[in-house]
């Protein structure tokens, strides 16, 4: 029987390398994301356009990335999953070393949407395969690294955006490029995860020999909809990610902030992109938002829901001092990135307004963050295995959606203020305000916390009487 354990599953070692190749790509795709924007003043410099069309081409890379997972989640629940993966990341890869060589707007648009339909199957696919690595009653802490790896792939995207792009906007996605394809080659080692491995109801009947052989089918949508918990995991994308999405403009706040105190536009940028990974930094504190949804889950089946409300509307007040709260930056101008870098991480100590925003930002991000892991978690607590990647990609569509309209209105927003507050406020203001899209967020987790007990319940039933099939 053991021998029987090792080459169905997989053994530790080969399933830990697993996970963290999926954990590291998850990530990946967020640098992809976060390497434009703290580039969009070079970039609109070299393509000869507004930074506001730069910021059209974010959102709508959101936007195509989301639609894109659709269709790739929805073959990955029904073929191997592994092939897609490795094609989607060399389909990203392309995109991104295109965009290093674009020389005019639209050739740059272009390489950008390419990348973003490759973009699609990392996290969607990928999202099916680690729900089948682990067990229920470790799902949010995994989902926490998982989640993680996201938030630190989008602060490293704005960092190496801002760091190896000051000089060479081009340097960047170049360096990303390789990096992907180097992903591709990772991927050939990883174990095929069997679908629905890591259930304790179809467990016996998988050591056994026996295939989840359950496959999605167009009838299934329906289901998947008339599911309530669904339903509000899905739609809370729209608000929470309108919020989140904004959150893209943080590096462009802190370079005008720099700017407006009379540094360089290439120190501001720095500055912008360094303040922002800085202020980042409570996203870490996801693992204990996983914690905590895990622990009482066990008490109570609302238990993930209710975390992941509670933490999104107490995060609200902490975002709104953040951003209104004016903060003293100081640098030498003119001087290099590392140069740059330690000046700002000096003034944490030596400065009280930055010391104070980046404790602010500490405990907002660490609230917010709560969500991530929850909703990984619960999404495939309330559905089967097969039906997991699909609902991702549908909640992922909606969120990109929201995040794009958040990326692109805020923007129009900004430029409304600035007739009523002058640059920097008007991006303070504006931020502000888009946080208060929180608020109807933190109510569809708790509705989804009333719906949660009965639809966990009809999945392991349905589990239990496919394992006596199977």
């Amino acid at each position: 029987m053991g021998g029987t354990r090792i080459s169905r599953r997989g053994n530790a070692a080969h399933r830990f390398y697993s996970v963290v190749v999926f954990v590291v790509l998850a990530s990946l795709d967020n640098v992809a994301i976060g390497l434009v924007p703290p580039l969009y003043g070079p970039i609109s410099g070299a393509l000869d356009v507004s930074q506001r069309l730069l910021g059209l081409v974010t959102a709508v890379s959101f936007l195509v990335s989301a639609v894109a997972a659709v269709a790739w989640a929805y073959v990955g629940d029904r073929t191997n999953r592994k092939p897609l993966l490795m094609v989607g990341t060399l389909i990203w890869a392309a995109g991104t070393g295109g965009s290093a060589l674009a020389q005019n707007y639209p050739a740059f648009l272009a390489a950008q949407l390419v990348a973003a339909v490759g973009l699609g199957a990392v996290g969607s696919v990928g999202f099916s395969v680690v729900t089948d690595l682990i067990s229920p009653r470790r799902r949010g802490l995994v989902m926490s690294f998982w989640g993680l790896s996201q938030g630190v792939g989008t602060l490293a995207g704005t960092l190496t955006g801002g760091l190896l792009g000051s000089t060479d906007w081009r340097r960047p996605f170049l360096a990303l490029t390789v990096v992907g394809l180097a992903a591709t080659a990772a991927y050939l080692f990883t174990y095929d995860i069997r679908r629905g491995q890591s259930e304790p109801e179809l467990a016996g009947a998988i050591d056994a020999g026996a295939e989840y052989d359950y496959r999605i089918t167009r009838a299934d949508l329906p289901r998947i909809l008339a599911r309530r918990t669904n339903r509000w995991l899905i739609l809370q994308g729209l608000t929470a990610q309108a919020a989140f999405g904004s959150l893209v403009w943080l590096p462009v706040l802190f370079a005008e902030r720099a700017e407006d105190q009379g540094y360089s536009p290439a120190t501001a940028v720095v500055v912008g992109s360094v303040f922002a990974t800085l202020f980042q930094l409570g996203g870490v504190l996801s693992i204990v938002g996983g914690l905590a949804g895990d622990a009482l889950q066990r008490r109570t089946p609302r238990g993930r829901a209710l975390v992941a409300a509670v933490g999104i509307l107490a995060a609200l007040p902490f975002y709104l001092v953040l951003f209104l709260v004016p903060v003293r930056i100081v640098v030498p101008d003119g001087a290099g990135g590392p140069t740059v870098v330690r000046a700002v991480l000096a003034s944490v100590v030596t400065e009280p307004t930055v010391g104070l925003s980046l404790l602010t930002a500490v405990v907002a991000l660490a609230l917010t963050s709560a969500n991530s892991p929850n909703w990984f978690a619960l999404i495939a607590d309330v559905n089967p295995p097969e039906h997991r990647g699909t609902v991702y990609s549908l909640g992922n569509l909606v969120n990109g959606v929201g995040r794009a309209a958040g990326n692109g209105l805020v923007g129009v927003a900004f430029h409304g203020l600035r007739a009523a507050f002058p640059p920097p406020l008007n991006y303070a203001v504006g931020l502000a305000v888009f946080q208060l899209f929180f608020i109807p967020t933190g109510f569809m987790y708790w509705l989804a916390s009333r719906t949660s007990p009965g639809d966990i319940e009809s999945v392991r039933d349905l589990l239990h009487a496919r394992a006596d099939r199977l």
